[in-house]
């Protein structure tokens, strides 16, 4: 605008300009005359508005090899043809104060077409947005840095390997990345304290960044690894940036407020695209390599190798993990009962319940098929969920049949598996009473507080507890007091062979002996023979299972028209 009128009972112009903080201008791009509004001086903190009358003028103030976009720019690059409106246009630059003194302004405007449909003319405000655009900036520094160490965050580290993997295959060339973690960083946590565990990862973040090339990328993958991608890396320069890494960091103490800590790193590497073609191959292979590391030795270096037994593996569990979801959802999950009868009477006392899983081809898998393969592929406690259905189904359909369910140690620790059980416990009053629990030694052993919590709350719901497979593991019968359980099932393993085996027979007889003690009954487990069955019954033995009392069937012997139960 060429001049600012004032109208009478209505505020100049350059009046609400100034108590807005904004500017504005008139720039005749034909000309390149620039006008100001009389508050700009003060607006942009600068002596004199004529030392900027021109578009040059002001251009040379304007620095956008900070990050901005110049006015000029925002014009032609606007994108549109003027109508006879205009067409609008916002950017953002440093304008230089002084030699040294920079100011960040948004500068807000409207660029109007000649008869050559090129812009003629352009008039808008500014303002100085220092404070905003370090807010912003800063915003955008936590965006992609990671706050503790300064190093790109996951996600931007991620958008680095994305395009340096897309352009190594686009050049044919080959890149590196390697994933490096912090070893022990939960004991040094123990021993020193949260503050000083940041303080060593902050500290291995800079032995890091001090060992690699300028043309590489150091990244925070989580809370004790990170990630480095190496730029135009070939095999054996992986291997050198690993071993230079892990002597930078290994080489001397960290010094920390507690004392120093001698810190190692261990670190898996891999080359691209020869051994992995997309990130999330790179990803998976180079966890790969780092678990090859760890299992060598804490402190050392691995690179990515084909695995055609792993590969396998995981092909099998992909395929098993579909076959398992399949099943759940065609309700191809059913029960096989194997009789547990008394040591005394012959009589069955109750039935294991066994998982079955029916194939789309009317095969069928067994439990010790599946459930390896369910617990590597997080599927066990739906697997566990389902069955457990099918034995309170069963339960509730027939009032005097008592039965056993075994529960892997994930349902054990699974809130959403413990809810269920106690709703349909609720659902079905008598069932509690007449279900037991079964759940393996080992289990039980791996945390004892955590197994005595379990017993606890499965007889808070009424139902009684076994321990399977005892024997097995290294359970002390200390602890077993501890676990407060109801019935001991012997590793059939011991039993099959008392015959056999002085060692074996010394064994189960222990047991017995110990568990008649403690008050608690037992199970003997893969019973043979009747030589067998009359041993452990003298022996005090209370029930007996396996071949010689009846293997498990589909059958329900309990019922003369034995059908399926529908859940």
């Amino acid at each position: 605008m060429t001049h600012f009128e004032q109208t009478a009972g209505v505020p100049d112009a350059a009046e609400i300009l100034r108590s807005i903080g904004d500017a504005a201008y008139e720039w005749r791009l034909d000309t390149d005359v620039l006008t100001w509004s009389g508050n700009a001086a003060a607006v942009l903190g600068i002596a004199d508005i004529n030392d900027l009358s021109s578009g040059a003028s002001y251009a040379r103030r304007s620095d956008a090899s900070a990050g901005g976009q110049c006015r000029l720019d925002a014009i032609q690059q606007a994108g549109a043809r003027d109508g006879g409106e205009g067409v609008a246009y916002q950017t953002q630059y440093a304008f230089k104060r002084g030699i040294e003194e920079r100011v960040w302004v948004e500068d807000i405007g409207r660029w109007f077409a000649g008869l050559d449909g090129k812009p003629q003319r352009a008039h808008g405000t500014v303002r100085v947005i220092e404070a905003r655009h370090a807010r912003e900036r800063d915003l955008m520094q936590r965006a992609r840095f990671d706050s503790l160490t300064g190093e790109l965050n996951r996600t931007a580290l991620l958008e680095v390997l994305t395009s340096t993997l897309d352009e190594t295959i686009r050049n044919r060339g080959s890149c590196g990345f390697l994933l490096v973690t912090i070893d022990h960083l939960a004991r040094l946590n123990e021993s020193y304290g949260f503050d000083v565990t940041e303080n060593v990862i902050a500290e291995v973040a800079k032995r890091l960044r001090a060992r690699l090339r300028g043309k590489d990328f150091l990244g925070r993958f989580s809370g004790n690894k990170f990630g480095i991608v190496l730029t135009s890396c070939t095999p054996d320069e992986l291997a050198v940036a690993a071993d230079r890494l892990l002597t930078g960091v290994r080489d001397e103490p960290i010094v920390t407020p507690s004392g120093s800590a001698a810190v190692t790193v261990t670190i898996g590497g891999i080359t691209a695209p020869r051994f992995a073609r997309t990130v999330s191959e790179v990803l998976s292979r180079v966890q790969d390599a780092l678990t090859t590391a760890r299992d060598r030795r804490h402190g050392s270096f691995a690179a990515y190798q084909p695995n055609i037994e792993r590969d396998a593996m995981r092909k099998e569990s992909l395929r098993a993990s579909d076959e398992i979801v399949a099943a759940l959802n065609d309700r191809r999950i059913a029960l096989a009962f194997e009789p547990v009868a008394d040591a005394k009477t012959r009589d069955v006392s109750f039935y294991e319940c066994l998982m079955r899983v029916y194939r789309a081809d009317g095969s069928i898998a067994h439990a010790n098929e599946i459930i390896p393969v369910a617990e590597r592929v997080g599927l066990v406690r739906m697997l566990d969920y389902r069955v457990l259905e099918l034995v309170v189904a069963e339960l509730a359909a027939a009032p005097a049949l008592q039965a056993s369910v075994n529960v892997s140690p994930a349902s054990a620790v699974d809130p959403d598996w413990w809810t269920g059980l106690g709703g349909l416990l609720r659902a079905n009053s008598s069932a509690a009473q007449r279900l037991i629990i079964e759940i393996t030694e080992t289990a039980a052993i791996q945390d004892l507080d955590d197994a005595r919590g379990f017993v606890s709350r499965v007889k808070d719901l009424g139902c009684r507890i076994a321990i399977d497979d005892f024997g097995a593991g290294n359970t002390s019968f200390r602890n077993l007091r501890k676990l407060g359980v109801d019935i001991i099932k012997i590793d059939g393993a011991f039993v099959q062979n008392i015959m056999k085996s002085d060692d074996d027979r010394a064994f189960v007889q222990t047991l017995i002996d110990l568990s008649r003690r403690l008050g608690l009954q037992t199970v003997a487990e893969w019973v043979q023979d009747e030589a067998a069955a009359q041993m452990l019954k003298e022996w005090g033995c209370d029930y007996l299972q396996g071949a010689l009392t009846g293997l498990a069937c589909p059958e329900r012997p309990w019922v003369a028209d034995s059908k399926a139960v529908a859940v």
